[in-house]
């Protein structure tokens, strides 16, 4: 038996009841709902050795709020159970402080299995998130998470023009002939980018880019040769 206070944070009155009904067998304490962030936080308050299990989609929840809440409460354990996301959504939430990623239609052995790894300190991520980080060659377990930082990226006028034109679709080469640079150099200024902003790949930049209000999202074209 787990000996955890665990709270299932969802809008979703049958997601709540039925991850219960699943869990509460194995774990030794009352498991908890949360409807919204709010009603998390102060439940939160009131435990110790808290285990919170999240989808982060769902309304009243968001990964910025996740940020907040491993950063106050760090000993937090998190394991989210989402509908279908993209592997940079699932990346963004491991950096919110999300330590397993599960889908909502995995099985109920999956679910128990990735609880029990997670309670015990190990990241789990179902097969189908898996496949999606391996085709964008992303390895989860070399993501972690980013707590809330006071000081912004600091990031170079160059680096910031090569930010916006590789959020619009430009290659390496294309940028380079654009502000009279070698490949070299810029393929350098990309490296320096991605380690600044934390991230592993193109998409990862292009979403910096849209969050910050660089680019729009219907602004970019994603060619096959950028995403590299």
């Amino acid at each position: 038996m787990v000996n955890r206070n665990v709270i299932i944070a969802d809008s979703s009155e049958l997601i709540l009841k039925g991850l219960k009904s699943v869990l509460q067998p194995i774990v030794q304490n009352d498991i908890s709902f949360a409807i919204n962030f709010t009603e998390l936080k102060k439940t939160i308050k009131s435990f110790n050795d808290v285990f919170v299990i999240i989808d982060y989609t769902s309304e009243g929840f968001s990964l910025n709020e996740l940020v907040e809440l491993k950063s106050n409460y760090p000993k937090t354990i998190i394991m989210a159970v989402t509908p279908y996301t993209n592997a940079q959504t699932i990346v963004e939430a491991i950096k919110a402080g999300v330590e397993s990623h599960i889908k909502k239609e995995c099985s109920i052995n999956e679910i128990k299995d990735a609880f029990n790894a997670t309670v015990n300190g190990k990241k789990f991520f179902c097969d189908d998130i898996v496949k999606q980080m391996r085709k964008e060659n992303i390895n989860p377990e070399k993501v972690f998470f980013k707590s809330l930082d006071p000081n912004p990226v600091q990031l170079s006028e160059r680096e910031l023009q090569i930010i916006q034109y590789i959020a619009e679709g430009y290659t390496n080469s294309q940028i380079a002939a654009i502000i009279y640079l070698s490949n070299h150099t810029v393929n350098t200024h990309r490296k320096n980018i991605m380690k600044k902003l934390g991230v592993n790949n193109t998409a990862g930049i292009v979403m910096y880019a849209v969050k910050t209000q660089m680019v729009s999202p219907n602004q970019f074209s994603f060619k096959k040769s950028n995403l590299i």
